[in-house]
Parts: C-alpha cells; structure tokens; sequence
C-alpha cells in the first residue's frame, strides 16, 4: 500500500512538471509615486519659477490617477487660480499630453460632461524612464503658456532625479 502511494505521488509530480508552464497575470501590480516630498519640491520650485517673472500662481501636483498630492497658492495668487490648477493637472494627467497639446479639444463633447477637465495651455505630466508619475497644473498668469512654462521647470527640478529611479 505504501508502494502504490509512493508511486501514485511520483506519476503525480511527473505529470505536473511534464505540463506546459504557463505565465499567469500577477496577483499584483507595482506602481510607481511620487513622494510627498518630491511633490512638494516640484510645486515649490513651480511658484519660484512664476515669481522669477513677476506672476503669483497657484499650482497642484497630482498622483497619476489625479488625486491631488500638494497645492498651494502664492501669497497674492487669485484665489480661483486653485481649482483651475488642479483642473490642469487632472487634465493632464488622464490624457499624458502638456495642456497646450488639449486647446483643440476645448470644442469636443467632454467639455460637457463635467468631469473637471480643463483643455487648456498650463500643464505638463510628470514622466521619467517610461512611467507616468502624475502632472503640474498652473494657473495665475495671464497666459496659459507663462504657467505651462513654469509648470515644466517645477517638473524639470526633479526630472534628473526621476530618470534614475
């Protein structure tokens, strides 16, 4: 009897490693964030970059799903420039692409659809070494390409550093 086990437990195992083997999707998924901290530097470095030409603005940085992880205003920023900021960001964010790369689609029908989107010049993603991290919403200037200027140094501060993630 225990010959026959022992046997039965051989022709098992040789059976289930003669099959093919197969990959099976992961059970999980790594996903790469920012840190607080780098959010943090890169919305800093955005306001300092604004004030270097005379403009206050607010800024928000946004997780790659477009959750807000850091916003701010400048002392004398509008305050309404908060929510647009964050509406650039989250714009940006979803569709990978700088807000001055959106403007066309201001006319499309998901302007309708009040998902918090903003198809305007004033953001940029947050990508390095192939994976999106999130985006930079700016609002405050007079032009949507002062912010997106100064959206993309904040961004740029950090860039170096990301890469070698």
């Amino acid at each position: 009897m225990k010959t026959l086990a022992k046997a039965l437990t051989v022709l098992g195992l040789a059976a289930a490693t003669a099959m093919p083997a197969h990959a099976e999707d992961p059970m999980v998924v790594n996903v790469s964030r920012l840190s607080a901290d780098v959010a943090n530097t890169i919305a800093v470095n955005t306001i300092k970059a604004c004030r270097e030409k005379g403009i206050p603005v607010s800024v928000t940085v946004v997780d790659r799903n477009g959750i807000v992880q850091v916003q701010m205003r400048d002392t004398i920023a509008p305050p309404v420039s908060l929510s647009i900021s964050q509406k650039k960001a989250y714009t940006s964010v979803m569709f990978n692409v700088k807000g001055s790369g959106l403007e066309g689609r201001a006319k499309g029908p998901l302007t309708s659809i009040g998902e918090g989107l903003a198809f305007m010049a004033g953001s940029t993603p947050i990508t390095a070494g192939g994976k999106l991290y999130g985006a930079v919403g700016v609002s405050g200037a007079p032009d949507g390409m002062d912010d997106e200027a100064c959206a993309i140094e904040g961004f740029k501060s950090v860039a170096d550093d990301l890469e070698m993630m």
